[in-house]
């Protein structure tokens, strides 16, 4: 499956220039300290690990849950969940487009009751597909609109977890705030959700291993102020976890989104040009 991405990986290097074009252009903007080789190598590990996470849908939406599950080789600090669900406030989850992201809602889903929230797609028809992939493993999602985000406080105050993907430019309310040093389009929800809620964060996510030999996830408390009643704080704290995580496996981040493509007024969107 992992060898089968890796060679559309390189058909889409050579075919689809805009995926190639904007993972360039990110690893550009966000590591200025490396080489324009190790850039441009980044880019292209990143195009293969897109490609892997495309072909891992079909198992994660398709075969039984327990086949899934049992690819998860091992899972690094799992008792934080247990903790954090412990202190009866809920638990909000941090998990960026980073690694196996529908891995990581499945496996914390068997374990604790969670909500999220999706974006609704142009076609009716994907919908109904995306929801019933996704909701297998027991998790509940909500439309991306008032009535969900209102849900999401009602699971809180129940004492459920809420799992929330807060690394995509918001279609409404936002800041400008840092992320690997560039000024990032950030939502505010998941700050307002923390300080309102009083919910302890984790972060986490599933990590790829080499040689289609598994995963492995990560967990880790967030004690960051992501929970500040100051939305700048709070949303660049996010920011500064999410890229911290995401630089201990930089290639397995989802790079060929345009996450800069929200500037300051008078800037110049970086993605414009295609090369």
């Amino acid at each position: 499956m992992h060898g089968l991405g890796s060679a559309v990986a390189w058909l889409s290097i050579k075919l689809d220039r805009k995926d190639w074009h904007i993972a360039r252009v990110n690893a550009d903007l966000c590591f200025t300290d490396w080489s324009a080789a190790q850039r441009h190598a980044l880019a292209r590990a990143a195009l293969r690990e897109n490609a892997k996470g495309l072909f891992e849908l079909a198992a994660l939406w398709y075969w039984p849950v327990d086949r899934v599950l049992g690819l998860v080789e091992s899972v690094e600090n799992p008792e934080v969940i247990h903790d954090a669900m412990a202190e009866g406030h809920g638990l909000l989850v941090i998990a960026p487009h980073h690694g196996a992201w529908e891995l990581l809602q499945m496996w914390l889903a068997q374990r604790v009751p969670l909500h999220a929230l999706y974006r609704p797609p142009r076609w009716p028809d994907l919908e109904a597909l995306l929801n019933r992939g996704r909701s297998r493993s027991g998790a509940t999602f909500w439309p991306a609109r008032p009535s969900g985000i209102r849900a999401l406080f009602k699971a809180l105050k129940a004492g459920e977890a809420v799992g929330v993907l807060p690394d995509q430019v918001p279609p409404g309310e936002g800041v400008l705030v840092p992320f690997f040093g560039q000024p990032a389009k950030t939502m505010t929800l998941f700050g307002k959700m923390a300080h309102r809620s009083g919910a302890p964060v984790v972060i986490g996510w599933a990590e790829r291993l080499p040689d289609s030999k598994g995963f492995r996830l990560h967990w880790q408390r967030v004690t960051a102020p992501v929970d500040s009643d100051d939305p700048q704080v709070a949303a660049a704290a996010v920011n500064q976890e999410i890229e911290a995580l995401v630089r201990r496996c930089p290639a397995q981040y989802q790079w060929t989104y345009q996450r800069f493509s929200r500037r300051a007024t008078g800037e110049p969107n970086p993605y414009r040009e295609l090369a």
